[in-house]
């Protein structure tokens, strides 16, 4: 792993690339891209600080707009991002433009590299500031702890757990509902520990095709399939120093879980097509929704890996077993809207804050984030309102009746068993302790899509 930030440059001429890379490694890591595509991927895969983008790239060299898709792509890959646009002297309103669009800067060819770096090195102290603010404001939040939110027990100890497996490097698995913030957890371990500098590469394993899976998670040599037209790292790799997040770990398929477990074991891979082990030094962290040791009963998920995964697990607790947190998150979550927005909002009244407390929360921190940003773009008033929110009104004036709200709560069981189960009909009902008749007829009366 090296300590230097990490610069992209993005252009379609090869000589002008190699030229930039020879002139900017002592100060940078330098990763190489000749279009959007490949410019995204390496967005994607290493966050680059600062990046430099020629305007003109294939498949369509002589124009812009390829380089102000790219543009806009990466930063809705990364706002924190830093792009200074190369443009040539012509091109002077092409330049304006895509400062307006959100390039910090931009250059005129042909290339001073002296001058570059000025703007580079200008570029990186406003990355490296804002980064500093941002954790600034996540750590001054009340009741926060790395990005997470919760004043309740059972998130402190939560806290705790945290602090405890971040020094050391024991593998982690992260068990809960969908919505919980299992990979906030993950990021909070990976940033507590002594691999913070190292890269936190997440996939989702439930995702990604099967077909494709492999060749994400163990990369692959140029020719080992049909499509395979250059050498890939995969996410193991990729992740080598820093972090690997295996979300839903309980979708991997039984041949590539004998795979992980092989890696788990000698820490070296293997590409697809390739014949070399590779060595790679990572930490890996796992999390599911779903019932793993169920799993391991019905011959679905290996016994050796849960082990192997699963030295220390800590269980995210659902919403509504989180006491008052729901407001605590909610109101955080508004400070943080108002602000994206610009739009004063002045918090919640009285009858949201009841009914948020009285919602089941099936969709938990996730749903409640929806609900919130929706409340905020279309409320009307600067204090939102159950109705805003989409939640029944059970305030004195508006108080739902004890069978309006046993339908309520019945639905929200019905379709949080549901999601857990995927769809599952046999084992929602079991779950749910009521027979597949009784179930279907609940989804007919609530209108409750099976997915």
């Amino acid at each position: 792993m090296t300590d230097k930030p990490r610069l992209l440059v993005v252009d379609d001429d090869e000589d002008l690339r190699t030229q930039m890379r020879w002139a900017l490694a002592d100060e940078f890591e330098v990763s190489l891209a000749g279009d959007r595509e490949a410019a995204l991927a390496a967005v994607r895969e290493g966050r680059p600080a600062v990046v430099t983008l020629d305007l003109g790239l294939p498949p369509h060299p002589g124009g812009v707009e390829e380089g102000f898709a790219a543009l806009e792509e990466i930063h809705s890959l990364d706002t924190g991002a830093k792009v200074i646009v190369v443009t040539g002297r012509e091109d002077r309103a092409h330049a304006l433009r895509s400062v307006d669009q959100g390039a910090y800067d931009y250059f005129v060819k042909p290339i001073d590299v002296d001058e570059l770096k000025i703007v580079l090195r200008r570029a990186l102290r406003l990355h490296a500031l804002e980064a500093e603010n941002r954790e600034l404001r996540r750590r001054a939040e009340p009741g926060g702890f790395e990005g997470m939110l919760g004043a309740s027990a059972k998130m402190q100890e939560v806290f705790a757990a945290i602090r405890k497996v971040a020094t050391v490097d024991a593998p982690v698995l992260l068990c809960g509902e969908s919505g919980t913030g299992k990979e906030l957890a993950a990021r909070a371990i990976h940033r507590l520990s002594a691999r913070a500098a190292g890269s936190f590469v997440p996939i989702n394993c439930g995702a990604i095709p099967e077909t494709l899976l492999e060749s994400e998670l163990f990369g692959h040599e140029k020719g080992a399939f049909t499509g395979a037209h250059a050498q890939r790292r995969g996410r193991i790799e990729t992740a080598h120093g820093g972090t690997l997040f295996l979300d839903e770990i309980g979708e991997l398929p039984t041949e590539l879980q004998v795979k992980l477990l092989r890696f788990l074991q000698d820490q070296n891979v293997e590409r697809l097509g390739g014949r070399a082990p590779i060595a790679v030094n990572v930490r890996v962290i796992t999390a599911t929704n779903a019932d793993l040791k169920r799993l391991l009963a019905e011959g679905r998920f290996r016994e050796d890996l849960y082990y192997r995964i699963g030295v220390v697990t800590i269980a995210l607790p659902p919403l509504r077993d989180r006491e008052d947190d729901v407001v605590l998150v909610a109101e955080a979550l508004l400070r943080s809207l108002a602000g994206e927005m610009g739009r004063r909002l002045g918090g919640f009244s009285k009858d949201a804050m009841l009914a948020m407390r009285a919602h089941g929360w099936p969709g938990n921190v996730r749903e409640l984030e929806n609900r919130v940003r929706r409340a905020a773009v279309m409320a009307e008033s600067t204090r939102l309102t159950a109705a805003d929110l989409e939640l029944a009104d059970l305030s004195p004036g508006g108080r739902r009746g004890l069978r309006e709200m046993r339908a309520g709560l019945e639905k929200d069981a019905v379709r949080a068993a549901l999601r857990r189960n995927r769809g599952n009909i046999s084992q929602t009902a079991a779950e749910l302790g009521i027979s597949r008749p009784t179930l279907y007829g609940l989804l007919a009366r609530f209108s409750i899509e099976r997915r």
